[in-house]
């Protein structure tokens, strides 16, 4: 757990984070504690899965995509009751509720109500975030609101609603999650004057950098050192990007146009390359390098034959993991996007996404019929090792946590213990 120190300035509190490093069992924000879907490294190692999971508690939520995160024996989350997105904080051993706060108007479409991106944890502060763009820092102990921010009135970023046709954030809600970062927190807005990417101070919500002119889709930022500097990572609605950390400086652009304007997943780090996916353009890798000073970005590699719809690869060494096009699963080669192997009909027909996270030498897949499957982290074949059901429909990440693993749909919150 991180040291946290408040200092009373005219009469405010103002809450001092001193660090960003969580405990090793933690999984305090999107994609785990280093955000590329690993779980800690001193996490059980987990060879089969019992043929039924050991529940140790359930809880009734209302509805949303957000998912879970743990820290310090705390849990988040983040549903809907009807009327708004309230996040609740849990004992995480044992599922009962401390505090909830009600954040901003539930927003709904076709596909569901509630919230999409998934909370943050840090030192003695939760960050969340609704669909309509609203988002606040609030106080872990009682879940009084530290600082929040509007979207559309301190940004200009404007929140439509559904339309018929796809569209980015502004028409189907504020799901990228934002990026806990030493002192800073960074956060997807989407404004189109000047401010795709807002960096604030995690204390006291001080904007340190604003960039970019691009509507935001679904993805959420990573930080990454590129060709030697330290930057943030977005896919945007239309572009991949590259951000100097400290002062928020652009420092690449490549397009990355699709029509529905509705990118997904989350940038995949390799050395010098990032890879994004789409259902439109496939796997695609990018090469950053410095050349005379100025740091650019080429493309390196597409496979369009993985045209992926809404999953995050996991890279585990050389090689990338996870839900391919269909129901299939798949293997590349992080290095040149060349494919592996293809598993046909991993999930049952209807499937189109799940969720991994690697675990030691095996990944845990989380399908979206609620299915949990272990399979092993080779690139020669597929071998899935045991499968069992956890859950019912769901687009929502699970966390993995000191041995357990934590996963929702849209009715429960559910603890499994995975050690045998």
């Amino acid at each position: 757990m991180n040291n946290c120190r408040c200092l009373f300035v005219g009469g405010v509190t103002v809450f001092l984070f001193l660090t960003n490093a969580s405990r090793g069992g933690d999984w305090p924000q999107w994609l785990g504690p280093r955000r590329d879907g690993h779980a800690a490294a001193d996490t059980p190692a987990i060879e089969k899965l019992a043929p039924e999971l050991k529940v140790v508690w359930r809880k009734k939520i209302g509805g949303g995509f957000s998912s879970p995160v743990v820290a310090g024996g705390k849990l988040v989350f983040f549903d809907e009751n009807g009327q708004a997105e309230v996040a609740h904080l849990l004992d995480a051993k044992t599922g009962a509720e401390i505090w909830s706060a009600a954040i901003g108007d539930v927003y709904k479409d076709e596909w569901g109500a509630g919230p999409r991106s998934t909370p943050a944890m840090d030192g003695e502060g939760v960050f969340v975030q609704t669909c309509k763009g609203e988002f606040r820092c609030l106080d872990l102990a009682n879940g009084r609101v530290v600082w929040g921010v509007s979207f559309e009135r301190d940004f200009g970023a404007k929140f439509l609603g559904s339309r018929p046709s796809e569209g980015g954030a502004v028409q189907r809600g504020n799901n990228g999650s934002s990026l806990l970062d030493e002192e800073a927190i960074i956060v997807p807005v989407g404004a189109t004057n000047g401010a795709t990417l807002v960096c604030f101070s995690k204390g006291n919500g001080r904007v340190l950098w604003k960039a970019g002119n691009d509507e935001m889709a679904y993805s959420s930022p990573v930080a990454a050192t590129l060709a030697g500097v330290k930057q943030i990572v977005a896919l945007t609605a239309d572009h991949l990007m590259g951000v100097e950390r400290e002062h928020g400086t652009i420092l690449w652009r490549v397009p990355f146009r699709t029509e529905a304007r509705r990118h997904a997943a989350t940038p995949v780090i390799f050395g010098d390359t990032v890879i994004v996916n789409s259902h439109t353009f496939g796997l695609a890798g990018t090469k950053i390098v410095r050349e005379g000073g100025i740091i650019r970005a080429v493309p390196l590699w597409t496979n369009q034959e993985l045209k992926i719809n809404l999953s995050t690869p996991v890279r585990v060494g050389d090689y990338l993991y996870g839900q391919g096009p269909g129901q299939t699963y798949f293997c590349a080669d992080a290095g040149t996007g060349q494919t592996k192997w293809q598993a046909p009909w991993f999930g049952a027909k209807g499937t189109e996404n799940s969720s991994t996270i690697a675990l030691g030498k095996n990944l845990l897949a989380l399908t979206d019929i609620g299915e949990l499957v272990l399979l092993a982290a080779q690139p020669d074949h597929y071998t899935e090792l045991s499968r069992v059901q956890v859950c019912g429909k769901n687009w929502n990440f699970p966390a993995c946590a000191d041995g357990r693993i934590y996963v929702r749909d849209a009715r429960e919150l559910i603890c499994y213990d995975l050690r045998p």
